[in-house]
């Protein structure tokens, strides 16, 4: 007889850490992994949205916390791991979603701007990996790390004008199936999800270019994603249920990719 499934997506005593947790696609799987028991470190730039974030968080019975900090900097990210290990002695759970965006045609594209969605978009992932690796993951030899990259890096686009954000997805896919292949002796998970169009801040200027109606058209499933569409998918990759998955990149885009190639 197998592990009870209830049992399997249960993360009760663990503690998950969420860059860029203060909204959209961050909070959505933060609010996730607390609806099944972990207790939830939240960072991103801005104290007043995290201190947002962190309430809603409560008023569904979670226990949040917060951290304000520039993932880009490796002091900032040092310092998010290392207060986090302070103030709750573990780390089980890294979901590695901050990210930016810039458009711009690549021929103009401004160098400071690449430079800023590079660290954010993959640099980041790489500290924050690092870091928690050393902190607990590693001497534990345990973890479940999950990078938010994007159907954007799974292939180009005629259409849409951001060839850092494009490159930063990409190099997130083979970032994770290489740090899977390394840390797997380790009994980390290391894992990707590939969102499509989620109506966010983020995404709101793509939306408007092109209409919400039109691009949820394009896609096989006729919609959007939601404000649930990716909680099943983390905890998957978060929790036991997923122990047996690694170096994978599951696309949750309503079939975008399957026909589009990205």
């Amino acid at each position: 007889m197998g592990t009870p499934i209830q049992q399997l997506f249960d993360l009760t005593g663990q503690v998950a850490l969420v860059t860029g947790g203060s909204r959209g696609l961050g909070l959505q799987m933060a609010e996730a992994l607390g609806e099944a028991g972990a207790k939830i470190m939240l960072t991103s730039r801005k104290a007043a949205d995290l201190e947002e974030a962190a309430a809603d968080l409560a008023a569904r019975g979670i226990d949040a916390r917060w951290i304000a900090a520039d993932a880009s900097k490796p002091e900032d990210v040092q310092r998010v791991v290392s207060e986090t290990m302070q103030r709750l002695g573990r780390i089980d759970i890294l979901v590695n979603n901050a990210g930016a965006t810039w458009g711009a045609p690549a021929e103009d594209y401004p160098l400071e701007a690449w430079d800023k969605v590079m660290n954010l978009n993959i640099r980041s992932l790489f500290l924050f990996a690092q870091a928690v690796g050393k902190a607990w993951m590693i001497p534990n030899r345990k973890g479940r790390i999950v990078n938010i990259a994007s159907i954007a890096g799974l292939g180009g686009s005629m259409d849409v004008k951001f060839i850092a954000y494009g490159t930063s997805k990409g190099a997130a896919v083979n970032f994770t199936r290489t740090l899977a292949a390394e840390w797997g002796a380790h009994g980390i998970t290391v894992n990707a999800l590939a969102p499509g169009f989620f109506p966010s801040k983020m995404t709101a200027g793509v939306l408007a270019h092109f209409g919400a109606e039109k691009l949820a058209q394009a896609a096989p499933l006729k919609r959007l994603g939601d404000d649930d569409d990716l909680k099943g998918a983390v905890l998957l990759l978060a929790s036991a249920a997923g122990k047996h998955i690694t170096g994978q990149i599951l696309a949750v885009d309503g079939g975008v990719s399957s026909c589009h190639g990205g």
